[in-house]
């Protein structure tokens, strides 16, 4: 069962025309040979590989190293990108809360401790997010909730890319 992600966008979300503080040098994701059988635009996410492609056609994919979701969080299907925030806010499911009830119900946007980093893409249907992260070595590994974490500076470069309504795979092979 999906539930809703519970996002709190902070009352002065900064939509500034830099975007993103504190940021390191603009990401570099790597030009690949697409994964077959997805449209141009679609984002795919092997959990296997822990990797997102961003399908651009003619046999081409940018390809960006992700964390995904532990032992017992992984999911797979299909949904799409239902938002896009920029220093969100977040307030913790409720299974999230119940495995660190000291965690604060909500973690201002900004914060070191805001698992979010510096944007998320909401997706449709459940609680996940496509989301940066301030713990970079997580990224790589099988380390969330289900969510699908991402370098801060990635996560800009993607959340740039793609619109609310790209689709988005998530797929173990």
């Amino acid at each position: 069962m999906v539930r809703k992600l519970t996002m709190i966008l902070a009352a002065t979300v900064a939509f500034s025309a830099t975007g993103l503080s504190g940021m390191t040098a603009q990401a570099a994701p790597s030009v690949v040979a697409s994964p077959h059988g997805y449209a141009p635009g679609t984002i795919v996410v092997k959990t296997n590989e822990r990797r997102l492609y961003l399908i651009l056609g003619e046999g081409q994919a940018l390809r960006y190293p992700v964390g995904v979701g532990k032992a017992g969080k992984q999911w797979a299907g299909a949904t799409r990108i239902d938002g896009k925030y920029r220093q969100p806010a977040w307030s913790p499911p409720a299974d999230v809360k119940r495995d660190n009830p000291n965690i604060p119900d909500v973690i201002p946007g900004g914060s070191p401790s805001n698992p979010m980093g510096v944007a998320a893409m909401t997706l449709a249907g459940g609680e996940y997010a496509i989301h940066g992260t301030n713990r970079p070595n997580s990224v790589g590994g099988y380390v969330s909730y289900g969510c699908v974490r991402m370098y801060n500076q990635d996560i800009s470069d993607l959340f740039n890319r793609v619109e609310v309504g790209t689709p988005v795979i998530v797929t173990s092979r």
